[in-house]
C-alpha cells in the first residue's frame, strides 16, 4: 500500500521559513518522480515545485528564488525548503508521486493527505 505522508506545517509570520518533509512508503521511490502542489480555500490545486528521477527540478513562477525542492532516496523522502513566506504561501500543501514529474496535478498517481501552511502577515 502506497503511503505519502507531509508533515512540517505550520502558522509562521510572514518572512519566515518552514520546511516540509513528505515521507513515502509502498513505492520505488527512487525511480518516482516527486512534485509538490498547495491549495488555497476557494482555488484549484496548484503546482509549486517538482523534482525528478533523476534530481531534476522546477519551480513555479510565483516560488523561484524563494522555495527549494530536494530529495533524499535514501530515506524515501522529499523535501520543500520554503523561505520568505508571505501571506499568498497560505495554503494546504500536498506532495504527489508521479511516473514522470509534471505541473498537472492529473500526472500524479499517489497523493498525501496534505499539510496546513499559515502566513500571517
Amino acid at each position: 500500500q502506497v503511503q505519502l505522508v507531509e508533515s512540517g506545517g505550520g502558522v509562521v509570520q510572514a518572512g519566515a521559513s518552514l520546511r516540509l518533509s513528505c515521507a513515502a512508503s509502498g513505492l520505488s521511490f527512487s525511480s518516482r518522480g516527486m512534485g509538490w502542489f498547495r491549495q488555497a480555500p476557494g482555488k484549484d490545486r496548484e503546482f509549486v515545485a517538482a523534482i525528478s528521477w533523476n534530481f531534476g527540478t522546477e519551480y513555479a513562477d510565483l516560488v523561484k528564488g524563494r522555495f527549494s525542492i530536494s530529495r533524499d532516496n535514501a530515506k524515501d523522502t522529499v523535501y520543500l525548503q520554503m523561505n520568505s513566506l508571505n501571506d499568498e504561501d497560505t495554503a494546504v500543501y500536498y506532495c504527489g508521486a508521479a511516473v514522470v514529474v509534471s505541473r498537472r496535478p492529473s500526472s500524479y498517481t499517489y497523493w498525501g493527505q496534505g499539510t496546513q501552511v499559515t502566513v500571517s502577515s
